[in-house]
This record gives structure tokens, sequence and C-alpha cells, in this order.
């Protein structure tokens, strides 16, 4: 690859969260320069996103500059693509609004809706059909390009890609694990006065599916995290752990006091290593999740789609600002490594970070092919899972649940078959309810959605 003449095609290119954060990304570094073709559904949004990315170079600290263009379909933005980032949101906030919140009539609480879950299982349904089309867009259109996917659930869209074309060079990229390493600093600081670490300084071994990741060790130099993080969770167990106070859990939708992963540290004695909203999700219902009452007692917060629609709100006018110059576009870190990757790939350096590929050994104690987070070496046009070896029994028997769930989900989606798909529903932690009250949920979440899932019989 010409690292002066990338293409990246940005699939989902409209977004006006990921897209932005990834425009800023490549503009802050100085080893790559190109241009990224922006695909999305919604035109209009993708044309936005051109005139805001081709600001993009002119902003404070910008080190390189990148040509950005709106284009009509899959076939012209992956046409001569380096790169493919997938980046979509399945559906609308409205079918989100179901998947998350008509199982609260039942007494079943999510936190985020997006991977796990009733509301997981359903968004997949709908997802894996786009990931068939997009998968073989690739396979026509840009077979050797690496593909990059941030959309949700995480595992199921990285497992679709490679079951419709199995040579795709796909990864699934998510910060969960980076932002525990920050936590880990910050362990370091309060329990051995140690300042001025970051992320990149602690070593960690990841385990697990995304967003039910596990850190089976951590070091900083010599010095065992494992001690000092038992010592950091005894302190503030009860009490929570408030990293930044302009992000309160009280007053964010998306922060925590990290008193789950306290908790599943002490029950299990290794560091969960995703977001309390997340890892709640993957647990038995009543455990995190029983009732709003619960939740805050745990001290972190349910996401509201009401609140996501808000957001939606915001960001659209924030979007007609920066497109009129009323607003200025501003680098910020997004804490994300896609572009990095990319680096790596390109050969301009060597990278290990953690990542979501299939299963070819590096976890030894899940099926292989299934999708599974563990770091991986990245350098020039390869990337290589480390082994992360066998889980601790008790965190694998977890694991492995919704490891053989997702197995039943694919095939369900792939084969539009709904008794198979019932099966997953109600083999989920989360799905508490009797079994007819389960199938009354199964039934009014697939018909809420059913304009998404082509081939299936509602």
């Amino acid at each position: 690859m010409d690292t002066k003449n990338i293409t990246i095609a940005y699939i989902g290119g409209g977004s006006r969260g990921w897209a932005w954060g990834l425009m800023s990304d490549l503009a802050a570094q100085d080893l790559l320069c190109g241009t990224v073709k922006l695909y999305d559904i919604d035109r209009e949004a993708a044309e936005a996103n051109e005139v805001i990315g081709n600001k993009a170079q002119y902003a404070e600290g910008a080190k390189s500059a990148w040509k950005y263009k709106a284009v009509d379909s899959l076939k012209e933005a992956l046409t001569g693509a380096d790169f493919a980032v997938l980046s979509i949101l399945p559906a609308t906030f409205d079918e989100m609004e179901s998947d998350v919140h008509a199982p609260e009539k039942y007494g079943i609480y999510q936190s985020v809706g997006d991977t796990a879950g009733p509301g997981g299982l359903v968004r997949a349904l709908r997802t894996v059909p786009m990931y068939e089309v997009i998968a073989e867009a690739i396979k026509e259109y840009a077979p050797d390009a690496w593909v990059i996917n941030y959309t949700n659930p995480m595992s199921l869209c990285v497992r679709s890609l490679y079951e419709v074309f199995p040579q795709i060079k796909a990864f699934g990229c998510c910060h969960e694990v980076f932002s525990t390493q920050e936590l880990l600093a910050c362990a370091l600081k309060e329990m051995r006065g140690i300042e001025g670490v970051t992320r990149n300084d602690i070593s960690v071994n990841v385990q697990g599916i995304n967003h039910f990741t596990w850190l089976s060790d951590a070091w900083y130099r010599d010095i065992n995290l494992m001690d000092v993080y038992k010592e950091f969770v005894d302190k503030y167990y009860e009490s929570g752990y408030i990293q930044d106070e302009s992000n309160h859990w009280m007053n964010s939708t998306f922060a925590c006091a990290q008193r789950v992963k306290f908790d599943l540290f002490k029950r299990y004695g290794e560091i969960a290593a995703a977001g309390d909203r997340h890892l709640a999700e993957f647990m038995p219902g009543k455990t995190y999740l029983a009732d709003p009452e619960t939740v805050k007692s745990w001290m972190f917060g349910l996401t509201t789609v009401a609140w996501r629609k808000e957001d939606l709100k915001n960001r659209l006018e924030r979007s007609a600002k920066l497109c009129s110059g009323e607003e200025e576009f501003k680098l910020r870190k997004t804490g994300e490594e896609g572009v990095n990757m990319m680096q790596a790939l390109c050969g301009c350096k060597t990278l290990v970070s953690n990542v979501n590929l299939p299963n070819i050994g590096q976890a030894p104690d899940l099926p292989m092919g299934a999708i599974v987070e563990t770091n991986a070496v990245f350098r020039h046009n390869t990337v290589k899972p480390i082994c992360a070896g066998r889980m601790n029994n008790e965190v694998h028997n977890m694991v492995a649940r919704h490891v053989g769930n997702h197995e039943t989900i694919i095939k369900a989606a792939l084969t539009r078959d709904k008794d198979l798909a019932f099966a997953a529903f109600i083999n989920d932690p989360l799905v508490t309810c009797s079994l007819s009250d389960s199938k009354k949920l199964f039934d009014e979440m697939l018909e809420n959605t059913k304009a998404y899932l082509p081939g299936w019989n509602i």
C-alpha cells in the first residue's frame, strides 16, 4: 500500500459520531494520507460529512490532509479500497426503542441493549442480513481490503462477515479494554503513588468475548497489577470509584462507579474489562439489572433510547453548524486504535492491541471459528492473534454460554429460522420471565422490527 495514497471506504459514513472521530484521528497523525469514500443509505448525511471531513485538514493540530467524498453505492465505495470501516446503525432508534424497552413490561431491564440480552439478539437478527450484503460487496469489489468493524453486536457482525466470505480480512475494534487499562493506571497511582502511567505502559492478557472481556493478568513493569487492583477493589468496593467527577455516573448515561467490575473481581478473581453497563447484561438478570433501584445501587445507569434520540437531535444540529462554518471542527482524541492499526498494516510500525477475530487457537477452551477477543500483533499486511491461554473455569463457563448462543443466533439469522432464534432468546441470562411470556415478548419484538427481517415468516 502507498501510505501517501490510502483509500478508505467508510460504510455508514453519514455517522454523526464515529465518522467525526475517524476524521479527527486521521488528521492528527502524519504517517498516512489519502481519500475517504463515504457511503451511507442516508446520502444527505454522507454529503454533510464530506463537507466536514474536508474542513478537518485545516483544524488546529492537523498533520495530514485527506479528501472526503460521498458516494452512491457500496460498489463505488469499495472499489480500490485498502481499508473498509464498518460503522452502521442497524435500522433506526424506533426499532432500538423496542429492543431496549419492550422487555421492561416483563421485568427485564437492559442498560445498553445492543450486544447481549433480548435487545442484542433482535438487533443481531436485523443486522446480519445487512452484513451479508456488505460481505458480498467486499468479496466482489475489495477482496484484499482490511475490514475494521465498529458496529454492535460486535461478535455477531464479525462472525457474519466470515460466514459469508471466509477469506475476508476483517476484525472488530473496541475501546473497552483501553478504559480498563486507564483504571489500572488510576489504581497504581492511588495504591502505590506511581504517577504518569498511561494505558500504553500497562500490559494485559485479554480473554473472552466483546463486552464480556476479562484480564487474567496485568503488569506495569515488574509490578503485578492484580495485587494492586485487589487492594483498590477492597478500598472502593462499597463507595465506588469516580474516575472523573465531570463525568459522574449520576449525571451521565454512560458513566459508572466501577462497582460491577469490583463485584465481578471479588467473585471470580479476574478483572472484567468492559464498562459496567455492558458487563451487567451478560450476567443473570437479577444480579445487577433486577430493576432501576438495583441498577442505581450498583452506581451505573440505564441508557434510554429517549436519551439517544435527543442526543441525535443535538448531533444533527451540530452537523449543520460544522457544515456552515458556524462551529469550527476541532481535533479530539477518540481513544480508539483503528488508525494505529491501519498504520501498522501499512508497515509503518508494529502494534499489539486487543481485537475481535475468529478463534484459530488463541482461545483454546472456546470453539474454533467463534469470534473471541484477545490481543493480536499488527504488522505489515498481517494480524496474528496471541494465544491467551485457558480461562478461569468459572469465567469460562459464563463466557461459553454466550459463545454457544452466538452460534445459535448466527445460524438462525442466516437461515431465517424463527424457532432457532427463540431457542437462543430463552437461553439468554437476562430473559427471566416465564416461557409463555418469553414467547409473547419475542413475537412482539420481531413484529416491531419485521421491516428489517427480509425472508422471515413473521
